[in-house]
């Protein structure tokens, strides 16, 4: 099974943007927001398919505009690369 490209995408930006307001910690960043720290793992690695309420959840989280989460999410396209369950 694939995870497609615009999940991968998503979690390296939640990634980044964690990372650079301090919280080095999924599971600290986790107990903030008032998710699973195994939830956040499996966003920021494209496996979990975020819904919009958690998507605002995250952003007030992290202090941030939720559009700030989607920001380097590519155009719609038909044939984007995806990454195998496999590889992390």
């Amino acid at each position: 099974m694939s995870i497609p490209f615009h999940r991968i995408v998503f979690g390296d930006r939640l990634r980044e943007l964690r990372m650079a307001a301090g919280w080095s910690s999924q599971e600290a960043f986790a107990h903030h927001v008032g998710l699973d720290r195994t939830y956040v793992s499996g966003l920021e690695r494209g496996r979990r398919n975020p819904t919009l309420d958690v998507i605002v959840k995250l952003a007030d989280g992290l202090g941030v505009h939720p559009t700030e989460l989607l920001k380097t999410l590519p155009a719609a396209k038909e044939n984007e690369p995806t990454r195998r369950n496999d590889q992390n």
